[in-house]
């Protein structure tokens, strides 16, 4: 609002004009003028002369007040206007700025500095290595030595898989083996696998042991056939195939999804009907096939072929998972693995600890983020201590197995079902 006095005007800010007081003063001597005519030149009496004066006054002044309120309201309208286009300038840019942190939140920032970090401590590690190789040159030149070659050959001996001619005999002969799994006397527990710290179970090994006719319990070591008798791991692990469907099926069921693995050896690898096979089971159980998984040893991976390789390649469509066991060696492909489906490679906790040149040229502070930035996973198995978890925690190793953690124990009776003896068979297949 304007606001004035006689003796001091103000404007719309408050602030007195220059410019607006000589017009008032303008207005106050129009009006002295005006009443000076209505006295002289009209004959009005003084009173009447004064009163014409206020009027003309006052109106010149509301006039004045008039135009003035018109412009500065303009000058509202416009700052206004101007203000306004200025907060829509902001909220597009806030909105942009929403835009390009979105994106980054959706960029998986954390798993590509993973990366790096891996990326960086093998490369650390391997200048490491070779700032000392250069230094141990060096010397031997200093010395006026010859320098030596590498000692490369026993670590290719060790990893170099085991000869079948030192593997020992089962203990339980081919026909006893036969003669029981046609009594349906072989049965199937399940081993933890725990993720560190927590201890928690993230899957179970479904584990084959025999009924022996004494009542004892036989493990796999002791009657799986070494040579030969691939028609009997064959059937082996196609019941276990059966068993953990059932067992899979039932957990879900109840409200309990259980991760269960098992073993699939080269008898069945190459061994193109039984794959077929496997496959068309997976795909006829759709809604459990990524509870199940299967373990393949290094050694039979190696001996599997391309074609081989495509068809396990349909059982990871079809929704199951992988893991290589026994691993000898971590100087693998880990690309190859990622693409293949593997999830975790299991080593043996002792012979990594105590040696673990053996397995890897990185130190073992490395392997497991290097492998990690592939989404494998590396597991100690045959844990036998606590001092044993904890180096491997150390090591950044956090799946382990072993009778340290637990050792292969009966499912529950509630997810399994009675099978009924085979019927005697009129020949043995081959």
């Amino acid at each position: 609002m304007l606001c004035w006095t006689a003796s001091n005007p103000v404007s719309l800010t408050g602030a007195p004009s220059a410019l607006q007081g000589l017009v008032y003063i303008f207005i106050a001597l129009a009006a002295l003028g005006v009443a000076a005519a209505a006295y002289f030149g009209l004959t009005f009496t003084p009173i009447e002369a004064v009163v014409t004066a206020l009027a003309f006054g006052s109106v010149a002044v509301v006039l004045m007040e008039r135009q003035l309120r018109q412009r500065s309201e303009a000058r509202l309208e416009k700052a206004v206007e101007d203000l306004a286009r200025l907060l829509s300038t902001d909220a597009k840019a806030g909105q942009v700025l929403s835009q390009r942190v979105n994106a980054i939140a959706d960029a998986n920032t954390g798993n590509r500095l993973e990366a790096i970090e891996a990326d960086i401590s093998v490369l650390g590690t391997v200048t490491r290595q070779l700032a000392e190789a250069l230094a141990e040159f060096e010397e031997n030149q200093r010395k006026g030595l010859a320098p030596q070659p590498a000692a490369a050959a026993p670590v290719q001996a060790i990893e170099e898989p085991e000869d079948d001619d030192i593997l020992p005999e089962p203990l339980v002969p081919e026909a006893e083996l036969r003669a029981a799994l046609d009594a349906n006397r072989l049965v199937f527990h399940i081993e933890p696998i725990v993720q560190l710290p927590q201890r928690r179970p993230i899957g179970y090994d479904l584990v084959p042991r025999l009924m022996r006719e004494e009542g004892s319990l036989a493990d796999a070591a002791e009657f799986m056939p070494r040579r030969g008798g691939e028609d009997l791991v064959r059937r082996i692990e196609s019941l276990a195939l059966d068993e953990a469907i059932t067992i899979a099926r039932r957990a879900r069921t109840a409200g309990q999804p259980i991760k269960l693995i098992l073993q699939l050896t080269r008898a069945t690898l190459l061994d193109r009907r039984s794959l077929e096979q496997i496959a068309a089971i997976l795909g006829a159980n759709q809604a459990i096939a990524p509870s199940l998984g299967f373990s393949i040893p290094q050694a039979e991976w190696k001996g599997i072929g391309p074609t081989e390789k495509r068809q396990l390649y349909q059982l990871r469509k079809a929704g199951a998972g992988f893991a290589l066991t026994d691993a000898q060696s971590l100087r693998i492909d880990f690309g190859e693995l990622e693409g293949m489906g593997f999830s975790h490679v299991r080593f043996d906790t002792m012979r990594f600890l105590r040696s673990p040149e053996t397995f890897t040229d990185f130190h073992t502070a490395d392997v497991a983020p290097y492998a990690r930035r592939f989404q494998i996973d590396l597991c100690g198995t045959g844990v036998i201590d606590e001092q044993q978890l904890l180096s491997l925690f150390e090591d950044g190793i956090i799946l382990v197995q072993g009778p340290h953690i637990g050792r292969p124990g009966p499912v529950r009776a509630d997810l399994v079902v009675e099978r009924r003896p085979e019927p005697q068979r009129a020949g043995a297949e081959a």
